[in-house]
This record gives structure tokens, C-alpha cells and sequence, in this order.
């Protein structure tokens, strides 16, 4: 019974460290507290986890050179809280002031600026998983901007994940992509966690979103699908890039990754 119970810490700590990077400590520091108390983990895990997220890793992470996102206070915000609460806000301090700086322009022009996943609170080359790159504080991913079924731009999003709702369901870029045995290409339609709105794709609003992220000379390059970039009249940009087969579509959100 013991050895599953090690057994079953250990799983746990694994997993929350994969997701989070750092919930894998607390679940030990809260093991150990539980212990040392005679306390209740159910209690003491998410109290700790909570006081962490928001009391002790930011304040940590930006003397080493990460600074949180915000979450509540600006026209920049997480299209869900789970990406706060797993750690996965974290950007460099480059990318967080072209980030707030971008969304405080775009508030002009009555869009928010909605990010996914960045990266974690430390360290580089740890991976933030599911994703390739997202492991020294210089990526972040943001959502497109969409309209209502009576044409209005909303900051409503199509996937509760923001991930997985691609503009076309088709493009001649993932066949060719997944007929050359690149199988997770399409792999985020499998991570929308469901649809909640029936929205349009606003190419628009999307295409102000990119040009602004592309007047900041740190911008090194944005990731988006081939078919998307023509249509949407940004061929000439040689900082928008094809990401590659080995990755996966990118006409659901937008990729940003500064120098």
C-alpha cells in the first residue's frame, strides 16, 4: 500500500510539473506540510497552489528575467484562466512591453488582444508542452479576432481553448503536410475543448492584430498558414513565415516570436 502511495505522489507531481512546470513542487512542499501537520492535502494543495501563483512566482520569475502577463487589469488578457493558473503566461520583459504596449493601440481601434500560451516562469529550454518552441520567454501565441452572427468584431472566441477552430477546414498546406506522414498537423483540432459561439473569422480585425505586432522592430517573425497570410494581403511581410510540417496549422491563432 505504501509503494502506491509513492507510486501515486510521484505520477502526481510528474503531471503537474509537465502542465505547470512548477505545481510539481508545491504538490511536494504541500506533501511535506500535510505530513509534518497532520493536515488535509485537499486543503493545503490548493491553498498553496493558489498563494504560489499569485503571490510568489511572479515577484520570483521577474527578478530572473520573466514577467507574468496580465490576467484582469488591461486590454490584454488570457482567452481562458487555466492558462494563468498552469503558469503558461510568462513572457520575457521585451515581449511583455511590445505585448502591452500592441494591445494599448489596438484599444483605439476597439480590439482586445487575447493571448494563449507563452511560456513559463523559468528557465529556458524547459518544454511547455504541447508546443515545439515555447521554452525561453520570447513566444507568445494570440488569438484571431472574430465577428457575431450579425457581423459585429467580439472578443468572443469559437473554442473554449482558443485552439483547433482553423478558418478553413482544408488547405492545400495540410494535405500536403499530412500526406508526407506529418500525422499532428491538424493535431489542435483535438484541443478546442469544445465550441462555444458560431462565429466568422474577422480578417479584418486579424489583420490590424498582425500589422501592429509587426511595427515593433523586436518582432522576429509570426507563424501563420501560407493561404491565410495571401488572403489576407500580407505577402510582402517576409517576417510572416511558413512554420513547417513538423508543427501544426497555424490559421487559429497567431504565433509571435520576438528577437
Amino acid at each position: 500500500m505504501k509503494f502506491f502511495k509513492i507510486l501515486g505522489h510521484l505520477l502526481v507531481f510528474s503531471l503537474l510539473t509537465i502542465l505547470t512546470q512548477v505545481g510539481g513542487i508545491i504538490w511536494i512542499i504541500a506533501l511535506l506540510f500535510s505530513l509534518k501537520t497532520k493536515g488535509k492535502m485537499r486543503f493545503i494543495f490548493p491553498f498553496l497552489y493558489v498563494f504560489a501563483n499569485l503571490i510568489v512566482i511572479p515577484p520570483l520569475a521577474k527578478s530572473l528575467g520573466r514577467e507574468a502577463l496580465p490576467v484582469f487589469t488591461s486590454n490584454l488578457k488570457p482567452k481562458h484562466l487555466v492558462y494563468p493558473m498552469l503558469f503558461r503566461n510568462y513572457v520575457n520583459p521585451d515581449l511583455y512591453f511590445l505585448l502591452v504596449k500592441s494591445s494599448q493601440e489596438l484599444q483605439l481601434k476597439n480590439i482586445e488582444l487575447t493571448y494563449l500560451d507563452a511560456n513559463f516562469p523559468f528557465f529556458d529550454n524547459f518544454p511547455l508542452l504541447p508546443h515545439l518552441s515555447h521554452n525561453d520567454g520570447k513566444k507568445v501565441d494570440i488569438s484571431f479576432m472574430y465577428l457575431d452572427n450579425d457581423g459585429n468584431s467580439t472578443t468572443k472566441k469559437p473554442s473554449i481553448s482558443g485552439y483547433g477552430s482553423f478558418v478553413k477546414e482544408h488547405s492545400t498546406t495540410s494535405e500536403t503536410c499530412r500526406s508526407n506522414g506529418n500525422w499532428q498537423y491538424n493535431f489542435t483540432k483535438y484541443l478546442t475543448f469544445g465550441k462555444t459561439d458560431d462565429l466568422v473569422f474577422d480578417a479584418e480585425g486579424t489583420t490590424l492584430i498582425i500589422k501592429q505586432l509587426l511595427h515593433s522592430p523586436k518582432t522576429e517573425k509570426i507563424f501563420l498558414e501560407p493561404y491565410l497570410k495571401k488572403s489576407l494581403g500580407l505577402s510582402s511581410e517576409d517576417r510572416i513565415r511558413f512554420h513547417g510540417c513538423k508543427s501544426v496549422r497555424h490559421d487559429d491563432h497567431i504565433h509571435l516570436q520576438i528577437k
